[in-house]
């Protein structure tokens, strides 16, 4: 048991066979906690799991439910199903081949018709991780030969791997989809587009997702200039597709629940099996010990997370590494039940006007989601 929850309930030290004192006996062991796992991820894990997450794994063009009062979404679909059909065949540099028996110089292949990238543009929650998944899954090519990633576990495996064998190791793909394209870090933003110049010369196709910039979230205001200036000479070969519409989180949705009582999320926690169970604070210092390349791994094997005492969040630095655990867990569907504070309130006003603003509201978003999911733990159907 952790922080003031331990002491507020005197529960003492809890067993894997004994529940604490008030919990009944329903799971087989006590919670588990993310503060006891400190994971080690090899590079090749880093590549291998490049593919759509869990949520995302089952995700089709025919799965994705256009808005109707946004044409733009159903356009969208249309002009994915025909980038995804014109990737088959034989990789665009890859399938050059020798002259008479194998001799003499080889033939440059025939450039590809129309361009080798698509840039989703739009804002929060209207469908375009899922539009990207169905890209990654329609497009022809055995799955070693698709890759699928944030933008911060690119830059990541850049990390594990170094520049150049990142690049060997991708240039042998038909796709790579990058999601969540960060444009408010110079240093990154250039790493990247030069590394994606690199595998448009070795015959990659690009497929990207981004939100809007700092200071452009109202209504109407979209990124897709400021990503096509951002990776510089890449522009020409990216064909950026508007996607209107509200976040389907909320469409139709019932505003987030409540925060429950630190009795209801440590029982709910003690009647989950693979349920973890941290306070809130003692978890963020725990974070700034793991590198967020490994909080996935981080979450393996989860069921749910519980939290209590949920406080504003003290830093920006603090705030980032919510931002990327919020992201793991909504990727793999890992429902979040919490005490304390509501999520929307995490964030302080000054966070939510600076220049990490659209991290911060994407996480709200994904929490409160997450939020909704975890209702049934405490208020079973």
């Amino acid at each position: 048991m952790r922080g003031s929850l331990a002491r507020r309930l005197a529960w003492g030290t809890v067993s894997s066979s004994t529940p604490a004192p008030g919990i009944d006996a329903i799971a087989d062991a006590a919670p588990l906690s993310l503060c006891a796992r400190e994971p080690f991820v090899p590079a090749d894990r880093l590549v291998a799991e490049m593919v759509p997450p869990p949520r995302f794994d089952s995700v089709r063009f025919s799965t994705y439910i256009p808005d109707p009062n946004q044409p733009s979404q159903t356009e969208a679909v249309g002009v994915l199903e025909g980038f995804a059909g014109g990737l088959g065949g034989a990789h665009a540099v890859g399938s050059a081949k020798r002259g008479f028996l194998g001799f003499g110089r080889a033939k440059t292949p025939k450039a590809p018709a129309g361009p080798r990238g698509v840039y989703l543009d739009g804002g929060y929650g209207v469908g375009k991780t899922h539009l990207l998944a169905s890209l990654w899954h329609a497009t022809p090519a055995e799955p070693a030969l698709k890759a699928f990633g944030t933008f911060v576990e690119l830059t990541n495996l850049v990390g594990a791997l170094g520049f150049q064998q990142t690049v060997t190791t991708l240039s042998g793909h038909r796709l790579l989809c990058i999601d969540e394209f960060e444009l408010d870090d110079p240093g990154d933003t250039v790493l990247v587009s030069t590394l994606l110049g690199k595998l448009v010369d070795a015959g990659v196709a690009l497929a990207a997702t981004s939100n809007t910039l700092p200071g452009k979230l109202g209504e109407g205001r979209f990124a897709a200039a400021d990503f096509l200036r951002e990776i510089q000479g890449l522009s020409a070969h990216f064909r950026a597709l508007r996607i209107d519409g509200e976040d389907y989180r909320h469409r139709g949705l019932p505003e987030a629940p409540a925060p429950y009582s630190d009795e209801q999320v440590t029982k709910a926690a003690y009647a989950t099996p693979g349920a973890s169970l941290d306070d809130f604070p003692h978890l963020l210092d725990h974070l700034a010990k793991v590198h967020p390349s490994r909080y996935g791994a981080l979450t393996d094997g989860l069921k749910a997370v519980c939290l209590t005492d949920v406080r504003p969040i003290p830093d920006q630095s603090t705030a980032l590494r919510l931002v990327v655990l919020a992201d793991r867990l909504y990727d793999r569907e890992v429902p979040v039940l919490a005490s304390g504070l509501p999520f929307d309130r995490l964030f302080s006003e000054e966070m939510l006007n600076g220049g990490y603003r659209k991290k911060y509201f994407r996480a709200i978003s994904r929490l409160t989601a997450l939020a909704r999911d975890a209702q049934r733990l405490v208020e079973p159907r």
